[in-house]
């Protein structure tokens, strides 16, 4: 018996590096970002709002349970960011992050009715790194970390340095913790 043989090229090709599109790296930065933040939005059974024009907020995220003593459904304010001038994994407990003083005022203002928080991802520098695929799982590389940064003083002329913590990692788990908090009439 002769077993039939795929055609030059086969049904596999080799592993070559695609070519990618033109888009400039800062935007695909934000595409990515908002990949994430939609994957930990679904993991937590939360809903996604994308206001229009954003005026300096990316997103409200919304957490519906029963548990929720203000309401039964609360919101935060979410403001995303992405860089790859700190490397993923940093070492320490923080690692520093630059907002321009307009960002930080709007972020920092207290008291609120709606609490936002600052949602920073660290992407590795080449964009082939940024996501691994199998038949398994999909990853996003790196991380995302979170900050309420309520009351922060605006400390530098046009920006300001802040620390966000290493433990704070943006995932289904703090975000459900996150909307409890905010749901018993507490901060983020």
């Amino acid at each position: 018996m002769t077993l039939a043989q795929p055609e030059p090229g086969g049904l596999l090709p080799p592993r070559v590096t695609p070519q990618r599109g033109g888009l400039a790296t800062t935007a695909c930065m934000e595409t990515l970002q908002v990949g994430y933040l939609h994957a930990v939005a679904a993991a937590s059974g939360c809903s996604l709002a994308q206001p229009f024009p954003d005026n300096g907020i990316d997103w409200h995220v919304s957490h519906g349970a029963p548990g929720h003593t203000v309401d039964d459904e609360v919101t935060i304010k979410v403001q995303l960011k992405c860089t790859y001038q700190t490397a993923p994994r940093p070492p320490g407990p923080t690692f520093a992050f630059t907002l321009d003083n307009d960002h930080l005022v709007k972020l920092a203002r207290t008291p609120v009715t709606v609490h936002k928080i600052l949602v920073v991802m660290l992407a590795p520098r080449t964009r082939e790194d940024w996501l691994r695929a199998s038949h398994d799982r999909l990853e996003l590389r790196h991380c995302c970390y979170w900050i309420n940064l309520a009351g922060h003083p605006v400390t530098g002329r046009r920006r300001t340095t802040v620390r966000i913590s290493t433990a704070r990692i943006f995932d289904d788990r703090a975000l459900c913790e996150i909307m409890t908090r905010v749901g018993a009439g507490g901060r983020p």
